[in-house]
């Protein structure tokens, strides 16, 4: 069972937008980048809604990102997990990120889009105040995870680009 923790939020100059997953996979935690599975649809869902290329350079997928509002985090600071399954996470072990306070200090934030059923399951359990801040609208979104097969990259980039238009 090994302790792993989350990276430090990815964020720009005025964040409008703030993706919440749970905490990073193995092959995350091993490349050191969010989302760095290759089957993970979230690199294609932001690169065509934002129109980048998904395949760039990691550092100028984030450049894209933060240039156009968004902000990536974990609802998860540190927890213990074997593998990369939410499943597999020792419910006792969880700490949170601190994003309540976070937020507070990117008051520009308007969505919060919670990446997977762990991530909302932890964000509700632990920030519940902030679902009632009327100047916040949170969505739980289907997980971006090649683990979550019920819905197909069609229907998440539907349900994604979705959400992320009540920004724009």
């Amino acid at each position: 069972m090994a302790g792993i923790q989350s990276f430090t939020p990815v964020v720009g100059t005025k964040p409008t937008v703030l993706v919440l997953g749970s905490i990073p996979g193995v092959a995350s935690l091993q490349a050191e980048q969010y989302y760095a599975h290759a089957r993970n649809a979230f690199w294609p869902i932001m690169g065509a809604y934002f129109s980048f290329d998904h395949t760039l350079p990691y550092q100028q997928r984030l450049n894209e990102l933060t240039s156009s509002g968004v902000a990536l985090w974990d609802v998860l600071f540190r927890c213990e997990r074997a593998g990369s399954l939410d499943s597999a996470i020792v419910k006792d072990s969880m700490e949170v990120n601190p994003i309540d306070h976070w937020l507070a200090q990117n008051s520009t934030v308007q969505l919060v889009l919670l990446n997977g059923g762990t991530a909302a399951k932890a964000f509700r359990k632990h920030f519940p105040a902030l679902l009632h801040d009327h100047s916040l609208t949170v969505l739980s979104m289907p997980s971006t995870s090649p683990a979550y097969a019920a819905m197909a990259l069609g229907e998440k980039i539907q349900h994604w680009h979705e959400a992320l238009r009540r920004i724009k």
